[in-house]
């Protein structure tokens, strides 16, 4: 027998012992990164949900301890507006701050934007309350967008006023660009006419960026803040 086929069984042995190596540090490479993904997004939702929910209290003391404001929802300190309350999300109360930067979002808060379109407040006559928040990571505030539907209730709390939105409209896929839909009249929600809306604004699909998921409501009323903060009905 010749050298070439003594060879070649052993040339075979070690190729097929190769690929099995590769593929079981394939595997194992694969293993490695998909804890470390679960990891690291469980724990930017624990180091904000803690930081959130510092900043939180803050807020509600400096409601206490601030004189009273010029007019229904004026008082910003700087550590956040309100809170957003969203029963379908199940994700308790959202503080509300300035700004859409991941600076500000990475906090486990809900921002209302600043740029391409500038916000109105709930407390503006007419226009468009547009807020965003992660979807994954970070504390995840709109994970659970998908759940709403039209007539859930989306509730503002400021340290005077309860602003009380029903969805009336979702857009579960738009182009990160697309900035009409956070205009003062986001068309796109079939309004046509001013009014007083909020839109939440977040990722999808899940686990990426690559979207944008949309949600509209619209004011159907307000309530005073009573001294105990009694919710509104749609919080009970």
């Amino acid at each position: 027998m010749s050298r070439a086929r003594r060879a070649a069984p052993r040339n075979r042995n070690w190729v097929a012992g190769s690929l099995s190596l590769l593929g079981e540090l394939l595997i194992t490479v694969g293993v490695v990164l998909a804890l470390f993904v679960w990891y690291s997004l469980w724990w930017t939702n624990v180091v904000a949900d803690r930081q959130a929910s510092a900043r939180g209290d803050q807020v509600r003391q400096q409601w206490q301890s601030a004189p009273p404001a010029a007019e229904p929802g004026a008082l910003d300190t700087q550590g956040g507006i309100g809170f957003l309350h969203v029963p379908a999300m199940k994700n308790g109360e959202v503080l509300v701050k300035r700004g859409t930067s991941p600076e500000v979002l990475n906090d486990g808060v809900a921002g209302y934007y600043t740029d391409p379109v500038k916000s109105a407040l709930p407390w503006d006559r007419t226009g468009n309350f547009a807020l965003a928040a992660h979807r994954d990571g970070h504390g995840a505030k709109f994970h659970n967008i998908d759940k709403l539907r039209s007539g859930d209730a989306i509730v503002f709390e400021t340290r005077d006023t309860w602003y009380v939105y029903k969805v009336f409209a979702q857009l579960p896929q738009t182009s990160k660009y697309d900035v009409d839909v956070i205009n003062p009249v986001p068309k796109a929600s079939g309004r046509t006419a001013p009014g007083r809306y909020i839109t939440l604004t977040t990722c999808t699909p899940v686990y990426t960026s690559k979207y944008r998921y949309i949600v509209w409501g619209e004011l159907v009323r307000t309530e005073k803040v009573d001294a105990e903060r009694t919710p509104p009905a749609e919080l009970r």
